[in-house]
């Protein structure tokens, strides 16, 4: 396991790198557990001082940084999953995009997702502390179940996947959260029957949505919900060519 989190670099050190201004992909991961007996999702509160939706209530997860193009998997996200990430997308991204969610879990909580490796050459920056766990990451437990794009006006706009993996695919302890940075705070596991009673964003009660529907059901989604923002329009979709019923 890796030192303690405040030997960590701040996860916003290139904010001034960083032209807020435009569209960045990102990746959220939302990890459920006791999914047949009393579910329960992993959470954790931002900072006040957050420019992104301080104070809420969140699923661990940000944006794609360069280096995780680069980084090698140990067992890629299921084929329907790639493809849906690939719709109306980069299909080159959906490699990063997996990348950026198991990091962010890593960062945000501590939690691993992969399998035990050896990485063939060093790691980048944001990746040395999960190498020395002596894990590559592993994005087959990975499903892709919604896709959200910030609407405009926001100080910071995401393209965002959102991910859904059992505890059951955990590395780690679940209840172990000593590695965690101090992105997020409060982390815990909130039950579904409870969750509605935080103070949440919006759009992640929208996803929670989805996730209830989906407590039971292991298979991946065959067709993806999107709930797309842009300058002319706000428009539930789904990926996979079928409109959002009503």
């Amino acid at each position: 396991m890796a030192g303690p989190a405040d030997a960590r670099q701040p996860k916003d050190r290139n904010l001034a790198e960083i032209d807020k201004t435009q569209i960045r992909n990102a990746a959220t991961v939302i990890v459920l557990r006791d999914r047949f007996t009393a579910p329960r999702i992993l959470m954790g509160q931002r900072g006040a001082q957050a420019a992104f939706m301080p104070n809420k209530f969140v699923f661990p997860g940000g944006a794609v940084d360069a280096g995780d193009a680069a980084v090698p998997l140990a067992a890629p996200v299921p084929d329907i999953c790639a493809q849906r990430l690939s719709e109306e997308a980069d299909a080159t991204l959906a490699h990063a995009i997996t990348v950026a969610a198991i990091r962010e879990l890593w960062e945000e909580t501590g939690q691993i997702l992969g399998a035990p490796g050896t990485w063939r050459s060093p790691p980048p920056p944001d990746w040395t502390t999960f190498a020395a766990t002596g894990h590559l990451p592993a994005a087959d437990a990975l499903q892709f179940v919604f896709r959200a794009l910030t609407p405009p006006g926001r100080p910071r706009r995401f393209d965002a996947r959102f991910f859904l993996v059992d505890a059951d695919a955990l590395s780690t302890d679940p209840d172990d959260f000593d590695a965690a940075s101090d992105e997020l705070s409060h982390l815990q596991w909130i039950p579904l029957s409870e969750i509605r009673t935080f103070d949440m964003p919006f759009i992640t009660q929208v996803v929670l949505a989805e996730v209830q529907a989906r407590a039971q059901d292991l298979s991946p989604p065959t067709s993806v919900p999107y709930f797309r923002n842009n300058d002319e329009e706000s428009l539930f979709m789904r990926l996979h060519g079928r409109p959002m019923d009503d």
